[in-house]
């Protein structure tokens, strides 16, 4: 798989976690200690997230790393 492709599949599945709990991205951001525009680029993948950022968003998102890789079907 591609680099961009793993990007954006990562990217999907932390925004359709996120979108289940019907939260909004600035909601989100504010409540992981994230600056809002930041995490949008997150969610577009536009940013390559490290191992850090992605265990933040996991926190907030109330689910483990490993739940998310399994989500972007890696």
């Amino acid at each position: 798989m591609k680099d961009r492709a793993f990007v954006e599949r990562v990217s999907a599945a932390m925004r359709n976690r996120r979108e289940l709990l019907e939260v909004s991205q600035e909601a989100f951001a504010e409540k992981i200690g994230m600056h809002r525009t930041y995490y949008s680029a997150l969610e577009r993948g536009e940013i390559n997230l490290t191992l850090r950022t992605l265990r933040r968003v996991c926190s907030g998102l109330g689910v483990k790393v490993w739940e998310v890789l399994r989500d972007a079907d890696i």
